[in-house]
């Protein structure tokens, strides 16, 4: 059945919507900021989402699935592609945990090597965002986007 004219949303409602929706903004920016860090990633043959996964994975190795996607805020289903990708790559491997149901992540010495290399290419996109936004901001900005990630835990 087809909605009548009242039963659907103003054009200025619509409007407004587009305009205030804070997913849509958050996801638009992440869009932008994403293309922006792969551009700079490039020459590594890593993308953003696949350096973060690693320097995660290198910060808190040994560190289970589950604790890994928290960490990242992904499902385990998008986790377990991306980390496919990687240990294709042979950037990183998986084992049992101490329990063996859980499986564990821990990067090789080719994804340490790999790590080297992308870090200052995530550096000079890192500092495109900082200058731009200034030092002060950018502190405020992370701080935000932890909150907002929190509230919508």
């Amino acid at each position: 059945m087809k909605p009548s004219a009242t039963d659907t949303p103003d054009h200025a409602r619509c409007l407004e919507i587009g305009r205030t929706c804070a997913c849509y903004s958050l996801r638009k920016a992440a869009r932008a900021v994403t293309r922006l860090y792969d551009d700079f990633l490039r020459p590594s043959g890593l993308r953003v989402t696949q350096f973060s996964v690693l320097m995660t994975a290198r910060i808190r190795a040994p560190i289970t699935l589950t604790r890994l996607a928290h960490l990242t805020v992904m499902d385990r289903t998008t986790l377990t592609r991306n980390l496919k990708v990687l240990e294709k790559k042979k950037l990183i491997k998986t084992e049992p945990g101490e329990d063996r149901r859980e499986r564990q992540v821990r990067l090789t010495d080719l994804g340490e090597e790999k790590l080297v290399e992308a870090i200052p290419l995530w550096e000079e996109a890192q500092s495109r965002i900082t200058s731009g936004l200034g030092e002060e901001r950018m502190d405020g900005f992370q701080r935000d986007l932890l909150r907002v990630v929190s509230l919508a835990r």
